[in-house]
């Protein structure tokens, strides 16, 4: 059976050709791992993204790695490149794609993690593009595990959840702040910022506050409360968050 040499020799590539196939060929592997991942939560850059950007980090850096290819004839010590700018050429120019996927929903912003994957898909990408196969394959393997194992973990960690929550009630028909206090205190969030509204017709009166609670689950029986209150008009609550 023969083996890969004699299958390049016989299609015409010499063994520097299968050096480049397999440099682009882990880079493609790498970030299409990265971007399932991605894809399979529903993000905005996803499988076809990633793996993209990585295999373009890998064959801008095949650009400086093997000059004297596409620079036939020319003696290397007149011309070099510097591999490094290229480097900084690459992560800088993926900051704008990164720029792309985060957007403000509401009060939330999201696509931050997105965004910090395809960055590290860049570089991971231009380790495969020079060889430097062994931190390569492992971020790959850690980018893999921060983004799919931290997600379990952050899920079970205590943590502060922040909603924007706005309260409206008749002008002359209002809560008093403690009783705002108390009801937010019956469902464990507390006031970190508050700040007070008179609409603009001068018939109703708002509190307009941040609040905190490190049990999210309890804003659906806050909400339920609020819309069981007759005094309450409207009100508003805002989870943020990426």
């Amino acid at each position: 059976m023969p083996d890969l040499a004699s299958f390049a020799a016989l299609i015409g590539l010499d063994q520097e050709d299968l050096t480049i196939l397999a440099h682009l060929l882990s880079a493609l592997a790498a970030g299409s791992a990265i971007g399932l991942e991605r894809s399979f939560h529903a993000r905005p850059a996803g499988f076809r993204t990633h793996a993209l950007v990585c295999l373009a980090s890998a064959l801008l850096m095949l650009v400086t790695l093997y000059q004297w290819r596409w620079l036939p004839g020319v003696p290397m010590e007149t011309v070099r490149t510097d591999p490094t700018r290229m480097a900084q050429g690459i992560m800088t120019g993926i900051g704008f794609l990164g720029a792309g996927v985060i957007f403000k929903e509401g009060f939330s912003v999201r696509g931050l993690t997105t965004a910090a994957s395809i960055w590290m898909t860049s570089a991971i990408g231009i380790l495969y593009g020079i060889g430097f196969y062994f931190p390569a394959v492992l971020a790959t393997l850690v980018t893999l595990g921060v983004l799919s194992l931290f997600r379990a973990i952050e899920a079970r960690m205590p943590q502060h959840t922040y909603a924007h929550h706005h309260l409206r009630f008749d002008r002359h028909d209002t809560m008093s702040e403690a009783e705002v206090v108390a009801l937010l205190a019956e469902h464990d969030f507390r006031i970190a910022h508050m700040s007070y509204r008179v609409t603009d017709d001068g018939t109703g009166f708002e509190y307009r506050m941040v609040i905190r609670t490190s049990h999210p689950n309890t804003a659906e029986r806050l909400a339920e409360a609020l819309r069981d209150n007759e005094r309450v008009r409207s009100f508003r609550i805002s989870p943020t968050g990426d």
